[in-house]
């Protein structure tokens, strides 16, 4: 094994973390030598189980932000469908299909800079009837949160709260101006505080550098975060970033690899965009990724639940619940 790699893989075996400087030099590495390692990293800290979670879209569209890579955003004309909170029907029955499915944890996602009263009130209802009916734990990614939202949603059982980054703190501004990556780390911080495990992570392919991927990688690692979504960027027609060409195969499985190397004891979960990658996509489970969102996203279309299992199942994972 390249003796870089090498050294940073026993670095972090013998329990210590990485600095940028290696990160940096594990640019330069054999390739192949790169992803056995972080594939070796993400067993030693998480065996062959691997991490399941779905996302709902519970309120779609007209968002007063800007963000660039967003079909949410009212700014941007992309044709989504738009509605104030998915019917409890539609809801209950994604929720049971992936209970059903054996999916560990499931999140209600809803458009907009944070949550309305009744917006909240009906989300509380929501998780109170999937709590009578299915077994999964819960999540939440509604926008910036005050003490008064997260407390309601830890009463209604929202254990873990989701908000990305997004990007690197210093390339965050060249994607949304009408709120801070300061704000998003707040809310992270107000969800700790109330109790909730936090999951958070960015998209990659928006035209940021591998060294602002290493950026927000240890930004994420300063936060403490242990579940880092990764989403590539799909370009919608109707965005900013419409016309960015899609990432290689390559510069996706390094960035999955860096993030395992810097961040050995989270979840790495390939989230949205991996299907642009065909099969390719589940070599990033080999290249020390250990979790994704599975199912559809919010307004593109997921592998389905079914295949996905089957796929990882191959390649070894297992996926029973604690």
């Amino acid at each position: 094994m390249e003796t870089t790699v090498h050294q940073a893989l026993q670095t972090i075996l013998d329990g210590d973390l990485i600095d940028r400087s290696t990160a940096e030099a594990l640019l330069n590495a054999d390739r192949d030598e790169l992803y056995k390692a972080a594939d070796h990293i993400r067993r030693h800290f998480h065996g062959n189980h691997f991490d399941l979670c779905s996302i709902i879209n519970a309120k779609s569209g007209n968002c007063s932000e800007n963000c660039r890579f967003c079909a949410q955003s009212a700014r941007h004309h992309t044709g989504i469908d738009t509605y104030q909170v998915i019917s409890e029907e539609e809801a209950m029955a994604q929720a049971r299909d992936n209970d059903q499915h054996g999916v560990h944890r499931i999140s209600l996602v809803t458009s907009g800079r944070s949550l309305a009263p009744e917006t909240l009130t009906e989300l509380t209802h929501l998780f109170a009837k999937m709590a009578e009916s299915t077994s999964m734990l819960f999540c939440a990614s509604a926008g910036f949160l005050d003490e008064q939202i997260a407390t309601r949603l830890y009463q209604a059982g929202v254990r873990r709260y989701h908000c990305n980054l997004e990007a690197s703190r210093n390339f965050f501004p060249r994607v949304c101006t009408t709120h801070t990556w300061e704000e998003k780390v707040q809310t992270l911080q107000l969800a700790r505080t109330i109790g909730m495990s936090l999951c958070s992570g960015g998209i990659i392919g928006m035209g940021e550098s591998m060294a602002d991927r290493l950026d927000m990688a240890f930004e994420l690692r300063e936060l403490a975060v242990l579940s880092i979504p990764i989403n590539i960027l799909t370009a919608i027609e109707g965005t900013p970033l419409a016309e960015l060409k899609p990432l290689t195969l390559d510069e996706v499985l390094t960035t999955v690899a860096l993030y395992r190397f810097i961040n050995p004891q989270a979840v790495i979960r390939m989230a949205g965009g991996r299907q642009q990658l065909g099969r390719d996509q589940y070599r990033c489970f080999t290249a020390g990724a250990n979790g994704a969102i599975v199912g559809n996203y919010l307004t593109t279309t997921g592998s389905g639940i079914q295949g996905d299992l089957e796929e990882l199942a191959a390649l070894g994972y297992t996926f029973a619940r604690d």
